[in-house]
């Protein structure tokens, strides 16, 4: 099925459009865009490039994509955005593409949200099945996992890494790295607020695994002593937990401060 591209809309040549892609009224798609079949542009959406977008995603309206970073030492070199499948964008959302100095790509996975005047700046990757709520805004560079949420209101400070399952709290200020699974809590800085029980629950992990990570959690943020001292009480939880293990590999890498 042929693309359909409404008679306000302005598709540059060398635009390619999959089977099925549909253009809304006042839409603009640059030169070096790639847009994979079934996916929607809403009206007033500007896509610039280079940026490849993959199958099925909706972009409901006035959404800004692909566009130049908001860094003074992009010099207009060729950087690009990369979107997987089965995303929706909600209605003015912004993402740029990447900077030379960063790895030269933003890169979102598949099946991700993103509500209402969420931000994603320069070199950003975003996992699978995330949920950023309206006016959450990530900085350069911020590494996010799968099945992160963040809530409305929230920011993450550059360079930063949310792990896998995180939830951060509306209006929380992330400025040092989140392991995964912990939930992030709004007090002048996000502070860390537990585990995110529920939503584990809701993805199939059993008692045992959240047990396991409940203990990983005490021991990096209760027990009072040095992270060295916790780093070593997780190695002998990650002996009987793969959950714990990858929670081990988060605190032992990056280039932020954890937050603590």
């Amino acid at each position: 099925m042929a693309a359909v591209v409404h008679p306000s809309a302005v598709v540059e040549p060398g635009a390619r459009l999959g089977d099925g892609v549909s253009v809304g009224p006042f839409c603009h798609v640059g030169s070096e865009v790639e847009i994979g079949d079934g996916t929607s542009l809403g009206p007033h959406c500007s896509v610039a490039g280079p940026t490849r977008i993959g199958r099925g995603n909706r972009f409901v309206g006035h959404c800004a994509i692909g566009g130049e970073p908001q860094d003074k030492k992009f010099q207009g070199e060729r950087v690009e955005l990369v979107i997987g499948d089965g995303n929706t964008f909600r209605e003015f959302v912004t993402v740029n593409r990447g900077t030379a100095g960063g790895g030269g790509v933003t890169r979102i996975g598949d099946r991700n949200w993103m509500l209402a005047y969420v931000h994603v700046a320069h070199d950003c990757i975003v996992g699978n099945d995330c949920v950023f709520s309206n006016n959450a805004t990530l900085a350069g560079h911020v590494t996010v996992g799968d099945h992160v949420i963040l809530s409305g209101f929230a920011g993450v400070h550059q360079f930063c890494r949310i792990g896998s399952h995180a939830f951060v709290g509306m209006g929380a200020f992330v400025n040092g790295d989140v392991p995964p699974f912990v939930m992030v809590a709004q007090q002048d800085y996000g502070k860390p607020r537990g585990i995110n029980a529920e939503g584990l629950k809701r993805r199939g992990f059993g008692p045992e695994r959240i047990a396991a990570i409940k203990r990983a959690y005490r021991a990096l943020y209760v027990a009072g002593g040095s992270l060295d001292e916790a780093r070593a009480k997780l190695a002998d939880i990650a002996g009987d937990s793969e959950d714990v293990r990858l929670l081990l590999e988060f605190v032992n890498s990056g280039e932020r401060p954890l937050l603590r």
